[in-house]
């Protein structure tokens, strides 16, 4: 059993898996995610702060939901987080589409590279070979 204290409101609890906060306070946040996900929908114009001081949430939780891409802004709206990989504003998540592109086409790269080649390993014995019963 892996028991934990919430990092909310330091309840200790049967922690699973995911962020570490007790049921209870992930109730919570769900509730106050969809506040702030319907005041956004009403209010497309609204920027971090409005959203934060209308919905009394932090600011930090609603970049934490931004990067985690659960909340999605119209093209024209003020709100953008910077890239983790080049800085570039973007609308969600964490990183640009180049930024991303270049970390798979990376990604890619180091797996085609690190994979043993099929026609390099030893060919199996002939099938009368395999089949007999060995003694140690």
């Amino acid at each position: 059993m892996n028991v934990r204290n919430c990092r909310k409101c330091g309840r200790v609890f049967n922690y699973v898996m995911g962020p570490i906060v007790c049921p209870r306070c992930k109730e919570d946040l769900e509730e106050k995610f969809q506040e702030v996900k319907k005041y956004v929908q009403d209010n497309p114009g609204a920027d971090i702060t409005e959203v934060s001081s209308e919905c009394e949430v932090d600011p930090s939780q609603i970049r934490q939901w931004i990067r985690e891409e659960r909340l999605q802004f119209a093209d024209d709206s003020p709100i953008r987080l910077p890239c983790e990989g080049c800085g570039t504003m973007i609308k969600s998540g964490r990183f640009c589409e180049s930024c991303k592109r270049d970390m798979s086409n990376e990604f890619n790269h180091a797996i085609g590279r690190d994979r043993p080649k099929v026609a390099e390993s030893k060919p199996l014995p002939k099938k009368s070979e395999r089949d007999k019963m060995r003694f140690l």
